[in-house]
């Protein structure tokens, strides 16, 4: 079962992402908040997400909280590398 929610988790992940972006493009939100915001869209888009998968609620919920929080780790990562850059 933990499987099932960590690959529904790894599925959302990008889509929480660009909607996380779409939200930090279309409103002010300060970069304070934006963890928070991505964590809500995660937990939405993890409930709204029930014509898709068999798991209830609770593990849709599950997902979509595990997916928020990757989503700002996979855009903090993308954003800052450490390391030299390459020319």
């Amino acid at each position: 079962m933990m499987e099932q929610v960590i690959m529904f988790a790894s599925v959302m992940t990008p889509i929480v992402t660009g909607l996380t972006e779409v939200a930090k493009r279309t409103f002010l939100i300060p970069k304070r908040f934006i963890n928070i915001v991505s964590l809500i869209i995660g937990l939405v888009v993890g409930l709204m997400a029930f014509p898709l998968t068999d798991l209830d609620w609770a593990l849709r919920t599950w997902a979509g909280t595990m997916a928020g929080l990757a989503a700002t780790g996979l855009y903090e990562v993308g954003k800052y590398r450490v390391g030299p850059r390459h020319k």
